[in-house]
């Protein structure tokens, strides 16, 4: 009897419970729940290889720069190396810092001048660190709404494919598994969806924010320590 149920019911969905199969026997509205979370997992798996790679990069890069920033060669030197616009945040933080103290390291002695230039020099760079980490945090916000909003666009589907499987008990008056199976299991599969998409986002938000507001941290330091090394040379300067 079980086997003569599964056979009926594999009939129902086209000869065998294959995803491609559940996808063309489900209705409009789930087939459209299934597209809207297979786009979602496509675009979120998209958003967490950029951030990796993205992040590997400043690691890297940022290693390398700190390493020739700190082996004691002239910073106009290493100014003038990069440029105005270097090719990671750090560099481009150096390179606005290094662009406004060049401005204000002819300035005369007096104090109060002085004092001026440490302030724009520090507001320019604490302007360049949060745009660089506005920029880094880009696409972030899309993985956290995917987290948090594909288990419930597959409950719709859920829900929708059970309608449907009562809806068919009641168009047959047969409780049978042959006529409640495709119903359920477009339900299940739907909610599967949700958890394929919402998973990897939630994880992949997880790692690279705690990623993020490490290289903030490092960012901001090096900002700190030199607008302190060129507060120096300001002081020595104004003597």
């Amino acid at each position: 009897m079980e086997t003569e149920v599964a056979v009926a019911a594999g009939q129902t969905l086209g000869g065998e419970f294959s995803l491609l199969s559940l996808f063309m026997s489900a209705g409009l509205v789930v087939k459209g729940v299934m597209a809207i979370l297979v786009i979602a997992s496509i675009w979120s798996w998209a958003v967490i290889i950029d951030k990796s790679l993205l992040f590997g990069k400043l690691k890297s890069k940022s290693a390398r720069f700190e390493d020739a920033f700190w082996s004691g060669r002239p910073l106009d030197e290493l100014h003038r190396k990069l440029g105005d616009k270097g090719d990671h945040p750090m560099a481009r933080v150096f390179s606005a810092g290094m662009s406004e103290w060049s401005r204000a390291k002819d300035i005369g002695r007096a104090e109060g001048l002085v004092a001026g230039a440490r302030e724009r020099i520090d507001k320019v760079m604490n302007v360049a660190v949060a745009r660089e980490l506005e920029t880094a945090e880009r696409n972030l916000g899309v993985l956290a709404t995917i987290g948090s909003a594909a288990p419930f666009v597959g409950l719709l589907g859920t829900v929708w494919g059970i309608m449907t499987a009562f809806q068919a008990i009641a168009a047959t008056k047969d409780t049978n598994l042959a006529v409640v199976a495709p119903g359920i299991a477009e339900a299940l599969f739907a909610t599967a969806l949700g958890l394929v998409a919402a998973i990897p986002a939630v994880v992949g938000y997880n790692r690279y924010s705690a990623a993020l507001n490490s290289y903030a941290v490092r960012l901001q330091g090096f900002a700190d320590e030199f607008s302190a090394i060129l507060s120096r040379q300001l002081d020595e300067r104004s003597r």
